[in-house]
């Protein structure tokens, strides 16, 4: 989210400058210059905002200028999963999550093996938080080689959400467009999702049993949109 998107939160939360700049710990004057563009706005800054303006979560920049993917301990993304509000990690204890759930999808699809109670909280986290920034999604995703895995959840998340009646138009066009832009990089090789290693019987079960979403997406797989529990 740029500056101007801020300046626009801002007066949707009903703050003029001065009381804004009073909550974010500013002067008037910079918190002007930031959003006439006239001085660069930090992540930290950004973050606070956030919290300040009462932001969904997308509003949020990555945690690093340029995203890796890293090993993470699976109780910690169920954790994160929960801050998201995730209705299947609801026994968990709940606390905001401070990250854009952009970046906690890509670290989840990066996971090798994924537990599948963590894979069945992608689609639910697509819906939810639809108007990420998939211009970001899409770059990390190519240049990590995730985008096959990223357009199956989104798939998965699309077909779920019509089958369970939830119809969004807005967001159902922005998720086709999201698939859309993912097919134009698809990987030609075949993964197994979630799974360390398939034994010859699985893979060759999946090869032909797989779901048409998986297939497209040349994923082994069994995932499916009327296994997910939690649509919306």
């Amino acid at each position: 989210m740029d500056v101007g998107h801020f300046k626009r939160a801002r007066k949707q939360a009903g703050l003029n400058q001065q009381r804004a700049a009073a909550k974010l710990g500013l002067s008037q004057s910079y918190l002007s210059m930031l959003e006439s563009g006239q001085r660069p706005l930090s992540p930290a800054l950004a973050r606070t905002m956030v919290h300040v303006y009462k932001l969904s979560p997308v509003a949020f920049p990555p945690s690093e200028t340029r995203w890796d993917p890293k090993r993470v301990d699976p109780d910690q993304l169920a954790a994160n999963l929960a801050g998201f509000g995730y209705p299947g990690f609801a026994y968990l204890r709940k606390r905001r999550s401070e990250r854009n759930p952009g970046e906690l999808l890509l670290t989840a699809l990066a996971q090798d093996p994924l537990e599948a109670r963590l894979f069945e909280a992608l689609p639910w986290l697509v819906l939810k938080y639809w108007e990420m920034d998939t211009g970001w999604l899409v770059q990390e995703a190519k240049l990590h080689d995730l985008q096959n895995r990223l357009g199956f959840v989104v798939s998965l998340a699309r077909n779920a959400a019509k089958r369970a009646g939830f119809a969004n138009p807005q967001r159902d066009a922005a998720l086709e467009q999201l698939e859309s832009r993912l097919k134009r990089s698809l990987l030609a090789r075949e993964e197994a999702l979630g799974e360390a290693k398939l034994s010859d019987t699985e893979h060759k079960w999946l090869k032909i049993h797989r779901p048409t979403e998986a297939r497209e997406w040349n994923l082994l797989t069994n995932w499916r949109p009327e296994t997910l529990r939690y649509v919306a």
